[in-house]
């Protein structure tokens, strides 16, 4: 009688438990459907994905800024801007620079001045608020270098209030310790425009005569301090500084003339068509405003494309809007491919054919860049991160898109695939990682130069791209062993990058987490075996810093102490993401960890398929600039609830 109890039990067990087993594959393979449903209607019929790339307030603030610069105030668009600036204020009365994020001075006053630009008085609560968190923190003589260029050309503070960056600085040559080649290309697309506003003086029409006086604790004529000393070496530059305005009118014309149209030229051969200076806002702003100043008529077939790459960069909803700070095309529509080959790549053919023919269709070759100054005979093959882009590609994104293109084993690929590679070789640094845009970006020294107080002036190697370069060179060196050298140099640079406590730094998103994941997930393409400690330490530190609801959050805090890193407040379905896919990567497949995060994806997915992570949680410039990628929720998640059911069904 006992026996046959126990075995009825046990057989009841049994069933129990494969009928768990069975409701959740079926909970799994619903969810990945619902996913995979979504993120296939929102391709465009020309096969690219773009989802919307929103920063912090001090975008869609340049924005109004433009319009009163120019005198063309556009009174509803302003209006709406306006609404989501609000929308947007902390209870405190600051603007961080992401959700939840401290305090941002410079986005504030920028914030203030557009507000006060809409129409918003001054006596009204939300402005009084702002208004006293300036003025606590030193006021807007204390906002950061580019705030304050703004600031002048409105003629709000005096031009001594600014560093000195003449346009002369095109005349200088290669081996000078300052020099556009040696800066990153963002910093070079954004300065040159400033030359011409700053040397020129530029001042902003501002029809109705907006002023921020009572922003100032010092009146701006009489302050004395709006270059703080931080370092000997940052000394030695202020006094070059100095120096520099003193001399100013020592220039001889001839010379000043000749670099306004060095830098006139820099800028006309790189507008990019509709997609702007650079592809970013701040450079697309600048070059625009630049060109006018320097006489070139607005309705010149250029300055009306170049006005139209900047509006392009709009999100206009009903009620309110906002200006992104870029497209990124090029990135979504890589990763979305790869979610989706996840999932099913023969199922999946037909959208991912249509994929790889639009991004074939904008592999870049032997268009002119400025990476081709360090690599004059490298063959073009990169991608770069907007829908063009051509003297910048990017090696994140093209390392990205060819190990889709490798993995996805779709026919007419392998041109495409070798060209990225090849270039990808030849991108490498000296010390075998890779930089986003430009090889052995690291001049350390100019970091410490007035202009660069926003610390984001360079562009040297990091481990999260590096990983992605390796991910792509092992997949491709199965067949083509001549990819294996360079391989080799990236594994030890990774390896070299990893921190004690088995985390990597991430530049490019946020942040060990991030880092972590890209890493193992290129080094899960080489043949180092899973117990090499890189893999052992780097699991075991992504479970450590699992959070009780079986999810993955990280701060954007952790860019500025890394006491925060791998923690958040909440779980984020896409960084719990990266951090099963890592896990996996590393053969943790079936893990507790692993399968706790998955519930925590499947528990949080929303009807629609997707998820809803508002959170800001990609650097554009680690302390300086964030980013939310509306995409990330929409194709991470999918990317790892099919790659655990694939690894599931493994035997």
């Amino acid at each position: 009688m006992f026996t046959d109890t126990t075995n009825h039990k046990q057989s009841h067990d049994a069933l129990s438990s494969a009928t768990a087993i069975h409701s959740k594959a079926y909970d799994l393979n619903k969810a990945i459907s619902r996913a995979q449903d979504k993120l296939l209607s929102l391709q465009d019929k020309n096969g690219y994905w773009v989802f919307e790339l929103e920063a912090d307030c001090t975008i869609p603030s340049e924005y109004i800024m433009m319009m009163h610069y120019l005198g063309e105030i556009d009174e509803p668009l302003q209006a709406k801007i306006a609404v989501y600036l609000r929308s947007r204020q902390t209870e405190e009365g600051y603007y961080p620079l992401f959700t939840g994020g401290p305090s941002d001075l410079s986005c504030s006053v920028k914030v203030y001045y557009a507000l006060k630009m809409a129409g918003d008085s001054v006596d009204a609560p939300h402005m009084v608020k702002l208004k006293n968190y300036i003025l606590s923190q030193g006021g807007a003589a204390k906002a950061n270098v580019f705030t304050r260029i703004a600031l002048a050309i409105f003629e709000q503070l005096p031009w001594r209030g600014v560093p000195y960056i003449p346009v002369e600085i095109m005349l200088f040559p290669s081996w000078f310790p300052f020099h556009l080649d040696k800066v990153s290309y963002w910093s070079r697309t954004v300065m040159v425009p400033l030359f011409i506003l700053c040397t020129l003086k530029a001042t902003a029409l501002n029809p109705n005569k907006v002023s921020i006086l009572e922003l100032f604790v010092t009146h701006p004529d009489e302050e004395k301090h709006y270059f703080p000393e931080r370092t000997i070496l940052n000394k030695i530059f202020l006094g070059l500084d100095k120096l520099g305005h003193l001399t100013r009118p020592l220039i001889p014309k001839k010379m000043h003339d000749l670099a306004i149209q060095r830098a006139k030229d820099w800028i006309i051969e790189r507008l990019n068509g509709e997609d702007g200076l650079g592809g970013i806002s701040p450079a697309m702003m600048a070059a625009y405003e630049a060109l006018l100043l320097l006489g070139m008529p607005k309705d010149d077939p250029q300055m009306i494309t170049a006005r139209k790459a900047i509006d392009k960069l709009l999100v206009i909803n009903e009620h309110d809007a906002y200006c992104q700070p870029c497209l990124s095309p090029v990135w979504d529509t890589g990763l979305a491919a790869l979610a989706l080959q996840e999932v099913d790549k023969v199922a999946n053919s037909a959208s991912l054919t249509r994929a790889y023919d639009w991004l074939k269709s904008v592999q870049l070759s032997d268009e002119p860049g400025d990476w081709r100054i360090r690599k004059p005979d490298l063959a073009g093959g990169g991608w770069a991160f907007q829908f063009a882009n051509p003297h910048y590609p990017d090696v994140d994104d093209t390392a990205v898109v060819a190990f889709a293109m490798a993995e996805s084993n779709l026919p007419e690929l392998e041109e495409s695939i070798h060209r990225a590679t090849r270039w990808i070789v030849g991108m490498q640094s000296k010390n075998g990682g890779y930089g986003a845009f430009d090889v052995d970006n690291t001049y350390y020294y100019l970091n410490e130069i007035p202009f660069a107080d926003h610390g984001a002036l360079l562009d040297p190697p990091t481990s999260d791209v590096s990983a992605r370069c390796a991910m792509l060179m092992a997949r491709v060196a199965q067949d083509h062993d001549e990819y294996l050298p360079a391989l080799e140099r990236t594994i030890e640079y990774i390896r070299s990058e990893q921190e004690a406590d088995g985390s990597w730094f991430g530049r490019w998103g946020t942040n060990y987490i991030y880092g972590t994941w890209s890493s193992l997930l290129g080094l899960e393409q080489t043949n180092l075996p899973k117990n090499d400690p890189m893999y052992t330490k780097a699991a075991a530190w992504l479970k450590s810093v699992q959070r009780s609801d079986g999810g993955w959050g990280e701060d954007n805090y952790s860019y500025h102490d890394t006491s925060h890193a791998g923690k958040y407040r909440f779980s984020t379905a896409f960084q719990t993401a990266w951090a099963v896919l890592g896990l996996m990567a590393a053969g943790e497949a079936r893990s507790p960890e692993v399968k706790a995060g998955i519930d925590f994806i499947l528990r949080t997915q929303q009807a629609d398929g997707v998820w809803n992570d508002k959170c800001f949680t990609a650097p554009g410039f680690p302390k300086v600039f964030y980013l939310k990628y509306h995409g990330y929720d929409k194709f991470f998640p999918l990317w790892a609830l099919a790659r655990y059911r694939n690894e599931l069904n493994k035997q």
